[in-house]
């Protein structure tokens, strides 16, 4: 939808499209800053549809109407991913699939979508290619698929599966907006880097150095407890299928809210290593001891250049001495983050707006 205002002073075009915005529901950091970029597009006048499922639908219907469709998960165990399983779920889930590919088909016709804004979900992407909708990519995923970058040679293998199945996943877009931390070129004029989408609450917030570690891991992790207990350092914990206190060790049910006042007032993060979680802690200055989900190449890299960047360490298991050798070296960590470019989400906005009123 196009519309043209004559004032005064001169002639001012505003454009206001029919989006269909899709959220992949894997996690939480796709939907975290999903919800940061819909708002801006709706504060430009533009008309959303959101679709999503598991974490995308809880995290984004308290503030959307949202629609559900099918979407893929991966089954984890003990901080790794396990492929067979994974394959197996994806196989019982493929009627599912269809149906969505059919929902997704005839919404786009009835609600005339114009553009669809895709941050790493597949079926809304193989609808748009088939009825020609402009796609946009918005996720982090391209950063290392449409970048030369750099990683640890042993994990070739994972980064091949990894680039295969980002292309099974996005298949063609318009264009890319691919977000990173890491300094590398972008391949392609159809492809731009911008550094991760931050929220209100991290771009406004004050963080504070206190006297603990915050754990955070994406599946139950339990093995690490005993490691904790023979350090001397209070440790507060996410994600490890436990809550309590147990010595020097607190763990903590799922709250969003307790989380990011952890998040702020922890002295540093011992964590996996996805995109958002990374993105925010290096925001807030706290060094990170990265231990990526096993054959998740996307963690993997992260994790490699969060320790060739200076501003912590990667390990792809845990011992005692490897965790008090990091904290042994909090101090140089902070002091390489002090250099961290910081920056709001201005230059992704003003490229999104730009693109779209391009399009139109």
């Amino acid at each position: 939808m196009r519309g043209i205002l004559d004032l005064k002073f001169g002639l001012i075009t505003f454009f206001m499209a029919n989006i269909l915005y899709a959220v992949c529901g894997e996690g939480s950091g796709h939907s975290a800053r999903a919800k940061v970029v819909i708002r801006h597009l709706i504060e430009k006048g533009h008309t959303l549809h959101i679709v999503s499922y598991d974490k995308g639908i809880k995290n984004l219907n308290p503030y959307f109407d949202v629609q559900e469709i099918y979407g893929l998960h991966f089954t984890y165990e003990n901080n790794e991913v396990q492929y067979l399983p994974t394959v197996f779920q994806t196989i019982l889930g493929l009627p599912a699939a269809a149906k969505s590919i059919q929902f997704l088909t005839k919404f786009v016709e009835e609600k005339n979508i114009q553009l669809l804004i895709t941050d790493f979900e597949p079926l809304s992407c193989y609808v748009a290619n088939i009825k020609r909708i402009p796609v946009i990519s918005l996720d982090n995923q391209h950063a290392f698929t449409m970048a030369n970058v750099d990683y640890p040679k042993q994990y070739h293998k994972e980064a091949m599966a990894a680039r295969m199945v980002t292309k099974l996943f996005i298949p063609k877009a318009t264009n890319y907006l691919a977000l990173t931390f890491f300094p590398e070129k972008p391949k392609g004029k159809k492809t731009f880097f911008f550094p991760p989408v931050l929220r209100p609450e991290i771009l406004s917030a004050e963080p504070k150095e206190g006297n603990f570690i915050l754990l955070y891991f994406t599946s139950p992790f339990v093995e690490i407890l005993p490691l904790l207990k023979n350090i001397k350092k209070k440790f507060v914990c996410y994600g490890l299928g436990k809550v309590g206190k147990e010595g020097n060790v607190v763990c903590k049910k799922p709250s969003e809210k307790e989380f990011l006042k952890d998040l702020l007032s922890c002295e540093a993060v011992i964590a996996n290593s996805g995109f958002t979680l990374v993105a925010e802690a290096l925001h807030l200055g706290k060094p990170y001891l990265a231990i990526p989900v096993q054959a998740q190449f996307e963690q993997i890299l992260n994790a490699y250049y969060v320790e060739k960047l200076g501003f912590g360490k990667y390990y792809d298991e845990l011992d005692r001495e490897k965790i008090e050798a990091f904290l042994s070296e909090l101090k140089k960590y902070k002091k390489k983050l002090k250099k961290y470019k910081r920056q709001d989400n201005t230059k992704l906005f003003k490229k999104l707006d730009a693109l779209i009123k391009n399009l139109f």
